[in-house]
């Protein structure tokens, strides 16, 4: 069948509530003094979408969003970004977080996990709809999209997810990381990185798994062959690190969709990244085709061409 998707979305929007704070970790007081505390809508499945979208990408999201403000707020991301949402209804209300971000652009989350309930499902039969006219889906690690991974198997799209910082033991995770063939985590909570990766690429079926691990770069693991992606230099002041693993995750699966090898993959993948720590966590720019083209012409000396399915 002909597609009509590149990547598919799966879970992962909802809105988060950004505070900027003098430190982290934050010392105890009754009160701190903060700027305006902004909520907006985008968070880790929002991110990827919006990523592979600006990179000339057909992408469509499906998740669970509620009917209050906050799910209006998501909607309206999206019809903005011009999108195509498919919204299932959650009854517990769209999924939010609170983020605390320090000077240096660390970046602490609070995740609300009251909003599911344990009998969310995203429908079964228009997961298979979609995943049938898509080239990739993409799973975010919020429930319920663990019940999605077997359609996704039988309907023959490949899959990526991002762990985050998963600790390597969590049973939580595992369906995830075995059942994709692309994995993204975060080194963040990983004593022995290369350990966890190469157990993750042993019991699953990943062809590639990525370890990002910030301003030291990533770890990239292909056919038992581990190397090192160098960080990229971000274009300008860093000022905030939300969104960067989504957006790594963005730029290597543009790599990955328009035929280039793991290796250029990873490259645009830091590109991306290093450009999302540039963007304050009140808005929610992403790096276009355009740029990461000519951002990673000038890394590599030479031009670079990602050419993306229209």
């Amino acid at each position: 069948m002909e597609t009509e998707i590149d990547v598919l979305v799966l879970g992962g929007a909802g809105v988060d509530s950004i505070v900027y704070v003098p430190e982290l970790p934050l010392p105890f007081a009754d009160s701190h003094m903060v700027p305006a505390i902004d909520m907006r809508a985008g968070q880790t499945g929002d991110f990827v979408a919006m990523g592979v979208q600006a990179l000339g990408l057909r992408t469509h999201h499906i998740d669970l969003i509620g009917d209050d403000h906050e799910g209006d707020l998501v909607r309206a991301l999206h019809r903005e970004r011009g999108i195509p949402l498919t919204e299932v209804l959650q009854r517990g209300g769209t999924k939010r977080a609170v983020n605390l971000v320090g000077p240096d652009g660390r970046r602490l989350s609070l995740y609300d996990n009251s909003r599911s309930r344990e009998a969310d499902r995203l429908p079964a039969a228009t997961v298979e709809a979609l995943a049938s006219v898509s080239r990739h889906a993409h799973v975010s690690l919020t429930y319920p999209c663990a019940f999605t991974l077997p359609t996704l198997r039988a309907s023959g799209v490949t899959v990526s997810t991002d762990l985050h910082d998963w600790d390597g033991s969590e049973p939580y995770h595992e369906a995830f990381a075995h059942e994709a063939d692309l994995v993204f985590l975060s080194a963040t909570a990983l004593t022995d990185p290369e350990r966890t990766m190469r157990r993750i690429a042993a019991r699953g079926r990943a062809e590639a798994v990525i370890a990002t691990a910030g301003a030291e770069g990533a770890h990239l693991l292909v056919d038992g062959e581990l190397s090192h992606v160098p960080a990229v230099t971000p274009p300008a002041p860093v000022v905030d690190s939300n969104g960067a693993g989504d957006a790594f995750a963005s730029g290597y699966l543009f790599g990955r969709l328009t035929g280039e090898p793991p290796s250029r993959c990873a490259h645009y993948g830091a590109i991306a990244g290093a450009y999302a720590c540039t963007v304050p966590a009140t808005r929610t720019d992403v790096i276009t085709r355009d740029q990461l083209l000519t951002l990673a012409a000038e890394s590599q000396g030479g031009p670079l061409t990602g050419h993306a399915r229209t």
